[in-house]
Formats: structure tokens, C-alpha cells, sequence
């Protein structure tokens, strides 16, 4: 497939501005030395350009979509409808807060039922990003720690099988990261964190469902340990899909939380489009949050309200499934995952072997042990058979890994469908195993060098390669 700037010739275009009427202002320093380079194509050509990337691409309409850890929920597109509304679309972040009445309800409506969810007593839907609700509720901790006079509380401690977002939100905000271990059962060990927490903790990071797809039985006892030791409970929201409306992190001892709207409230999800990681915490962290007319405020994160249309679309979401519907949709996703899990565990082993959550995660590794294929020869076999792979290679404490999270909305026919796609991929590993390292040929790209494309990158248009 070319690229846009390949198509088209100087000079063409479509132009459907007039003349400009006012007067033209110069800029001065910041003016371009050079024109900006833009495709000079025709309408027809912008348009099947786009229709074709749009039918190479693979989302939650086209297929199954099992992306582990990531919910890959379906958008309904009566949110799509509610975001559209020209009383959400044209109001200005400026003007005045009385002529915006109904967007401020929506916030403030969004924030309540969040609230409710999580077990939480404030929310801030500032954070524009599941990695910055995660940042922002780190700077909730470290200003408590501060105004409590806490100079020497540092700490964050992390499970090993946490997502690579904690450790990473956690250092940008100036904490030390300290790992605990897993114990044979997946859950964190309770040795290693009583071992772990001392006068330097700020706080522990983690998410039950933890990344394995379990529910930690001994959260009761994780959060005591670090509230005895003085730190804080941080909650990452990236798995709430498999409790949401059956157990709240608030009631679990947690007292800060980040959510992942796309992945639990139904709103669009990759694509570089906006998204929104909303943070809530408890009442005594409250006049920290971002927004808050308080001195103690860490400050806003983000410019206004956040992505406000992100949030209008939650609520859509949520007002359409009702109460009863959303410990319904976490009681389905936990269906349809160990559904799948016990359909596929005599062939592929399973990491923890057991009832899991939203997600469960299989190992490869007596599969390549015995025939060569591994996790990643899988994955691009599923390509061809329109099915979006799971997550590879994680979490990094099972190797050959595949974690497979089939949400909530996916038919039983579907589960069927892929169930028996996995299993003849299984079988052909045994059959042709120099076949599967050359899938997939039937995607728009098939298998790239990987190792090329890691150390040579081309990430920028040659212009001046064209021209010549």
C-alpha cells in the first residue's frame, strides 16, 4: 500500500474555502522557513486512501479481539451518538460555568457512579490517560506524605507481575521502586512485602484481578500490612472489568485509584485517540486531587476538565446498562475466560491452573520446547483467521506466554470458534512446524523482520529520496 504522500501530483486538490476576508497577520519568529509538506491529492483519492486503511486495520467490529490485560470492550455506537450531541460538541471550555450546566452534570453524575464503583469518595476526571491517573495518583501520595511532615517515605513498593506502566509512573514521580515476588500461586508473597514495608514505604502499587488473571485472596491482609507500616494502598484500575459492582478496591483498603475508561466503561480504545484515566481516592487525600480550589492541591494535570467527551461517552455507557448491568458485564467476562481457559488447557498448560477472573494466561513453552513453534509463531497464525492475537509475552514471570482476555460481549459461538482455532494451531505445530514460523499470508503485511525493524527503524518519509 503506498503512502498518501506517494499519491496525487503537485497542484491537485480540492478547495473549498473562498478568498480569506480579513486581514492577514504576520507572525514574526514563528513562521515556517519552508511551506508545510502535504499531500497534494484529489477528494476521491484521500477518500479510498483512508477506506483502505480503514478495511487493513482490525478492531472489536471486524473480529475477536482477546487482548489480555487491555479489555477490548465493544463501543456501542448509542455513546458515539450521546458524545455527538451538539450540547457537548460546541460548548467552550471558557465560557462562562452557568451557561455549561448540563456538562458539569455530566461530570459530576460520572464522578458519583465512579465513585460508587470503586468504593472511593472523590474523583478526578482530569488525567488524560490510564498512565497519567496512575502518575497523578502518585503525586496524591507523595503531597500526603509531604503535609504529614513524611520527608523520608520514598518507597513504592511493586509486585513483579504488575504492568510496566507502575514502576515507570512511579519513578517519574520521584519515588525508589521496590519489587516484591510472587509466590508459587501468582499472588503477591506476603514474606516478601512484610520483609519489604519499614519507615521509607509511601505506598504499594497493585491491581486484584492481579496480571495473571487472579484474585488475590490475601488482600485484606497485603493492604494492613503497608497501612501498619504508614504508607498508602494505590489501586490500578486496569482489571476492574472482572469486579466491577461485586467488590470495590475501596473496601479492600485501597486509598487512591486510577480507571482505565476504555477498557471498563466502554469508550474507544487505541488508535492514539483521546482517552481518560480518571483518579479517585478517599476523603482525607480529597483536598489533594488535581482541580481542587485548595492549597493543598497537587494542581491541574490536565487543561480544564480533562477530555470531557470521553467521559460523556462512560456515562452513556453506564446509564445505558443500569446497576444491574455492571456486575452483569464483570460476571459474563469472568464466564467467557474460564470458559475458554478450560476448553484450551489440555493442549496449552495454563500458567495457574485454576478459576482466574476477566483473563487467563497460557505457556508455550513445552510447545516450543517440543516443536520449534513458539508464543510469537502462534499469534501470527491467529492473523489468519481474523482473530486478533492475545497479549505476547507477558506477564515477563511466565515465559511463552499468551494471555487471553475474552470480555464480556463475545458469543459462545465465538469462544467456540477460536477455541478451535488455537487447537489447530496446536495441531499443526505438530504436523508442519516450518509452516507456522512463515504465517500469517493472508494479513495486508505479513511477517516483517523483526530484528531489522527493531535496530533499523524507518520511521520518517525520504523526500528528498522521492524527488531524486
Amino acid at each position: 500500500m503506498k503512502l498518501i504522500f506517494e499519491k496525487g501530483r503537485p497542484g491537485r486538490g480540492t478547495d473549498y474555502l473562498g478568498p480569506c476576508d480579513v486581514p492577514g497577520i504576520e507572525i514574526g519568529g514563528a513562521k515556517r522557513e519552508r511551506p508545510l509538506r502535504l499531500p497534494e491529492v484529489s477528494e476521491s483519492e484521500v477518500d479510498r486512501h483512508y477506506s483502505l486503511l480503514a478495511r487493513h486495520t482490525h478492531g472489536v467490529n471486524d473480529g475477536f479481539y482477546p487482548l489480555g490485560s487491555c479489555t477490548m470492550k465493544y463501543n456501542p455506537a448509542v455513546n458515539e451518538y450521546a458524545a455527538s450531541l451538539p450540547g457537548f460538541t460546541q460548548v467552550h471550555p471558557l465560557q462562562e460555568a452557568d451557561t455549561a450546566a448540563g456538562c458539569r452534570e455530566v461530570c459530576r453524575r460520572l464522578e458519583g457512579m465512579l465513585c460508587e464503583i470503586t468504593g472511593m469518595d472523590d474523583m478526578s476526571l482530569q488525567p488524560a490517560a490510564g498512565a497519567h491517573g496512575e502518575f497523578t495518583g502518585l503525586l496524591l501520595i507523595k503531597a500526603y506524605h509531604r503535609a504529614m511532615g513524611h520527608t523520608g517515605r520514598n518507597k513504592i513498593l511493586v509486585p513483579d507481575s504488575a504492568h510496566g506502566t507502575n514502576p515507570a509512573s512511579a519513578s517519574m514521580a520521584g519515588f525508589e521502586v521496590v519489587s516484591i515476588a510472587s509466590d508459587e500461586n501468582g499472588f503477591v508473597d506476603l514474606a516478601a512485602l512484610q520483609a519489604a514495608v519499614g519507615e521509607d514505604t509511601a505506598g504499594l502499587m497493585l491491581t486484584n484481578p492481579n496480571t495473571v488473571g487472579l484474585f488475590d485472596p490475601q488482600i485484606l491482609e497485603i493492604t494492613r500490612i503497608v497501612h501498619e507500616a504508614g504508607g498508602l494502598n494505590y489501586y490500578d484500575g486496569a482489571n476492574l472489568n472482572a469486579i466491577m459492582g461485586i467488590a470495590r478496591p475501596g473496601d479492600m483498603g485501597f486509598d487512591v485509584v486510577h480507571l482505565n475508561l476504555h477498557k471498563t466503561f466502554s469508550t474507544p480504545h487505541g488508535g492514539g485517540g483521546p482517552g481518560s484515566g480518571p483518579s479517585g481516592c478517599k476523603h482525607f487525600l480529597s483536598p489533594f486531587l488535581p482541580g481542587k480550589d485548595t492549597p493543598e492541591s497537587i494542581g491541574n494535570v490536565r487543561s480544564f476538565g480533562g477530555n470531557f467527551l470521553v467521559a460523556v461517552r462512560a456515562l452513556a455507557y453506564l446509564m445505558t446498562i443500569g446497576r444491574e448491568g455492571v456486575p452483569d458485564a464483570a460476571k459474563h467476562a469472568v464466564l467467557n475466560a474460564n470458559y475458554m481457559r478450560v476448553k484450551l488447557a489440555d493442549l496449552f498448560p495454563m500458567a495457574y491452573d485454576r478459576i482466574c477472573m476477566h483473563e487467563f494466561v497460557m505457556s508455550l513453552e513445552k510447545l516450543k520446547e517440543e516443536t520449534g513453534v513458539s508464543a510469537l509463531d502462534a499469534a501470527k497464525a491467529m492473523l489468519d483467521h481474523g482473530i486478533h492475537p492475545p497479549t505476547m509475552y507477558f506477564p515477563l514471570i511466565v515465559h511463552e506466554a499468551l494471555m487471553v482476555e475474552p470480555t464480556e460481549t463475545e458469543t459462545r459461538e465465538t469462544l467456540d470458534e477460536a477455541v478451535e482455532v488455537l487447537r489447530g494451531i496446536w495441531q499443526a505445530a505438530h504436523d508442519d512446524p516450518e509452516r507456522l514460523h512463515l504465517l500469517p499470508r493472508t494479513t495486508p503485511v505479513r511477517r516483517p523482520d523483526e530484528v531489522s525493524a527493531a535496530r533499523n527503524p524507518r520511521i520518517r518519509y525520504d523526500f528528498e529520496a522521492v524527488r531524486g
